[in-house]
């Protein structure tokens, strides 16, 4: 699998300032090495046709749809990222083939159940508190993302509640990624806002 190594992008029409497209394209140029389209209330129409529009604005990133298997099948994604509700990992696999599947883990069980299924990397959340997303659970806290890099070879992004007053420890803790929404879209200056998060990376 590619890397997919510092920051990663997910899409949020409801807080962007400047629209989803110009977010994907600043992530890009600020060096983001994947692309997750997620929007919770756009109909399969919606979705497939800006599903569509992103992935021409990211050609050298992964770019990842949410949720919907069929979203990305149909648009020819890099793969898909699912969550504990989605379809199960091994039917996902069925459909998408060698394509790449992340999932959201709260729980050392779902690590393990996971890795077991052939998830290609793992989405660590909420690490901290998160308006975000509304039903993103309890914070797991930056000592679980340590146990989690104990436990498994695949990466490790975290995510929720991040911005870079708290980074450092995320990344101290073993993250290979992480992804802060809220710290970049609604800023004036994705690009800029992206660039500091990669800076705690080294890249």
């Amino acid at each position: 699998m590619k890397d997919i190594r510092g920051y990663y992008f997910i899409t949020d029409s409801s807080l962007t300032k400047k629209g989803i497209i110009s977010d994907v394209e600043a992530a890009v140029m600020a060096g983001a090495k994947v692309v997750q389209y997620r929007n919770k209330a756009a109909s399969s129409r919606q979705l497939y046709e800006e599903a569509f529009r992103i992935m021409k604005s990211c050609p050298n990133s992964i770019f990842l749809i949410n949720d919907r298997v069929d979203i990305a099948l149909a648009v020819d994604a890099d793969g898909v990222h699912l969550g504990q509700d989605d379809m199960p990992i091994l039917a996902a696999r069925r459909l998408l083939g060698k394509k790449i599947i992340g999932i959201t883990v709260h729980t050392l069980d779902q690590v393990k159940e996971a890795v077991k299924a052939g998830a290609n990397y793992l989405a660590v959340s909420p690490v901290f508190s998160t308006s975000t997303k509304h039903d993103a659970g309890a914070p797991v806290g930056v000592e679980f993302i340590k146990k989690v890099k104990e436990t498994v070879s695949v990466p490790v992004i975290a995510i929720g509640g991040i911005d870079l007053t708290n980074a450092q420890s995320v990344i101290d803790a073993g993250a290979d990624g992480l992804c802060a929404v809220s710290a970049v879209v609604t800023k004036d200056d994705v690009k800029e806002e992206i660039v500091k998060f990669q800076r705690l990376f080294k890249l």
